[in-house]
C-alpha cells in the first residue's frame, strides 16, 4: 500500500513527497491499521441476484434463459474468439455472487492463459486477484495519447490456433516499467435494464439536487454523454456507453475478440490469425426460429436487460438491523449519498417490468473528479483523466474487489482511498474519519448489507 501511495501521490520541489500526501498517508492508513472498525467482509448467504425482474411474460422470460445460456457459453477459435483476447466467456469474469456481477475469487484469466504468456501479465493476473484488463495510457513510440485496451492473450499455442498464426503479446513488460499500464475490472450487470431506462432528465434533475449541500462538501460533477445526440451515457467505469447492446457488443469485441453487428471489424488483422468471415456473430438468418436466429449480443443484452437488481438484507450474521439503519443515516448525513444517490425512479419502458420502478442502485449515474489517488490517465467521452462514474452499490454486500482496478479487498481502504488531491469526495471522507468509531463501523456494516 505505501509503495502505491510512493507512485501516485504528489512530491514537493525536492522530488520529496509533500506535506499534504504525507497527511494523506495518515488518513488512508491510520483508520485502516489502528482503529477498531474494520470491514466485515463479504456477505454470506444466498447470492440475491442473478435471477429475472419480476413482472416478465412468459415469452420474455424465455428470452431472458437463452440470454443467459450464451453469456455462459465458451467460445473457441470458431465461434469467433480471439485472435487476442481477456476472456473464453462473458460469465468467466462476471460472476460473483452470481452471473452477472464482478471478479470471482478465483481469477479464470490464470487457467484459460495459452501456454507461456501468463509470464508477461503474472505481476497483475494472479490466482486469488481480480479479473483485469490491461490499457497503456500512452502510445511510448509516439507519446500520444492511448487509453485503449491491450488484450492479455493471443490464440497462439491453443489447439485451435490456425496454422501460421504467431502473432505475440503487448510489450506489458516496457510499458509497466515506464508506469503506463492501467487496469480496469468487470463491472457488475445486475439491474441493467433498470439503469437504461432512468431518463436523461431525472438524472440531471438528481445531479442538480441538493446544490448547497454538494457545493460546501465541494462536490460538482456532471454526466457523461453520447457525442452525436447528447443524451446521457451511464454503463461503464466512465459512464462511456450509452446502452446495454452498444456495451455488450463492444466488450464481445475487446475482450474476446468477437466481431458483431455493432462492432464489425477485427481488431487484429494478421491474415494468419483473422481466418472468420465478418461478423463472427450476427443474425442467423438460416434459422426460421427467431429465439435461435438472434445474435449473441443480442441475447446477451436481454439478459442484462431483464436481469434483476440485487436485493439487500436487513441484517446478518453477527450485524443487527439497528446497526445497519445508524449506517444508512451516517452515509446520508455526511454526504456519501450525495453522489451515491440511494434510487432513482426509472421512465418509461416497451418491458412493462420496468415501467416507473424505483432503482435502489446507490448512484447518481455521473462522472466526478476522483482526485490524483485514482486518476487512471485515460480519457472516455466527456469523462476526463480523474473522472469516474459514482459506482452503483448494489450488491456491494458480497464483491471481493473495489474501485475500478481492484487494487483493495478492504471496504475502509476503498473509502480512504477517495480521498486525494482534486478529489470530489474528500471532504466526505473528512468527515467519515470525524466519526466515532462505532459509527464508521455502522457505515461498513450498512454498506455490507446493500
Amino acid at each position: 500500500m505505501l509503495g502505491f501511495w510512493k507512485e501516485n501521490l504528489e512530491k514537493d520541489g525536492s522530488g520529496r513527497i509533500s506535506r499534504w500526501a504525507l497527511a494523506i498517508i495518515f488518513l488512508t492508513l491510520v483508520p485502516a491499521a489502528g482503529l477498531a472498525q474494520t470491514d466485515p467482509g463479504p456477505r454470506g448467504g444466498a447470492a440475491g441476484a442473478g435471477g429475472p425482474i419480476a413482472g416478465l411474460s412468459g415469452s420474455q422470460s424465455v428470452y431472458f434463459t437463452e440470454g443467459q445460456k450464451r453469456f455462459q457459453e465458451v467460445e473457441g477459435v470458431a465461434q469467433g474468439l480471439g485472435p487476442r483476447f481477456n476472456s473464453t466467456s462473458c460469465s468467466s469474469c462476471h460472476a460473483q455472487p452470481a452471473v452477472g456481477g464482478t471478479s470471482p475469487a478465483n481469477n479464470p484469466e490464470v487457467a484459460i492463459a495459452p501456454p507461456g504468456q501468463l509470464a508477461a501479465v503474472a505481476s497483475f493476473i494472479t490466482t486469488n486477484g481480480p479479473v483485469r484488463e490491461a490499457r497503456f495510457v500512452k502510445n511510448l513510440s509516439t507519446g500520444g495519447n492511448d487509453g485503449g485496451v491491450h488484450d492479455l492473450f493471443t490464440i497462439v499455442g491453443r489447439s485451435d490456433n490456425p496454422p501460421g498464426c504467431n502473432i505475440t503479446q503487448p510489450d506489458f513488460a516496457t510499458n509497466l516499467s515506464n508506469n503506463n499500464v492501467i487496469f480496469r475490472i468487470p463491472t457488475p450487470v445486475f439491474g441493467g435494464g433498470l439503469i437504461e431506462v432512468i431518463t436523461g432528465t431525472t438524472i440531471r434533475n438528481n445531479l442538480a439536487a441538493n446544490a448547497g449541500a454538494k457545493a460546501s462538501l465541494g462536490i460538482t460533477g456532471h454526466v457523461n454523454t453520447n457525442g452525436n445526440d447528447g443524451t446521457v451515457t451511464r454503463f461503464g467505469w466512465k459512464a462511456q456507453n450509452k446502452s446495454l447492446e452498444l456495451f455488450t457488443g463492444e466488450a464481445y469485441n475487446v475482450e474476446m475478440g468477437v466481431t458483431n453487428q455493432i462492432f464489425q471489424n477485427e481488431r487484429e488483422e494478421t491474415p494468419q490469425c483473422a481466418v472468420n468471415g465478418t461478423p463472427e456473430d450476427q443474425t442467423n438468418f438460416d434459422l426460421n426460429q427467431p429465439l435461435k436466429a438472434m445474435s449473441d449480443v443480442v441475447g446477451f443484452s436481454l439478459f442484462m436487460r431483464f436481469l434483476a437488481a440485487p436485493v439487500a438484507v436487513t441484517s446478518y450474521g453477527n450485524v443487527t438491523a439497528a446497526s445497519i439503519a445508524n449506517g444508512s443515516a451516517k452515509f446520508n448525513s455526511i454526504g456519501c449519498a450525495l453522489c451515491h444517490t440511494p434510487s432513482l425512479q426509472t421512465g418509461l419502458s416497451s418491458v412493462g417490468a420496468l415501467v416507473q420502478q424505483t432503482a435502489n442502485l446507490f448512484s447518481d449515474l455521473a462522472v466526478h473528479h476522483m482526485g490524483t489517488g485514482l486518476a487512471d490517465g485515460v480519457s472516455q467521452g466527456a469523462a476526463g483523466p480523474d473522472e469516474f462514474r459514482s459506482a452503483p452499490l448494489w450488491g456491494l454486500g458480497q464483491r471481493l474487489f473495489f474501485l475500478h482496478d481492484g487494487r483493495t479487498s478492504d471496504l475502509l481502504q476503498a473509502i480512504q482511498a477517495h480521498s486525494s488531491s482534486g478529489s470530489e469526495a474528500t471532504m466526505v471522507v473528512t468527515a467519515f474519519n470525524a466519526l466515532s468509531t462505532a459509527d464508521r463501523q455502522d457505515i461498513l456494516n450498512f454498506l455490507r448489507s446493500l
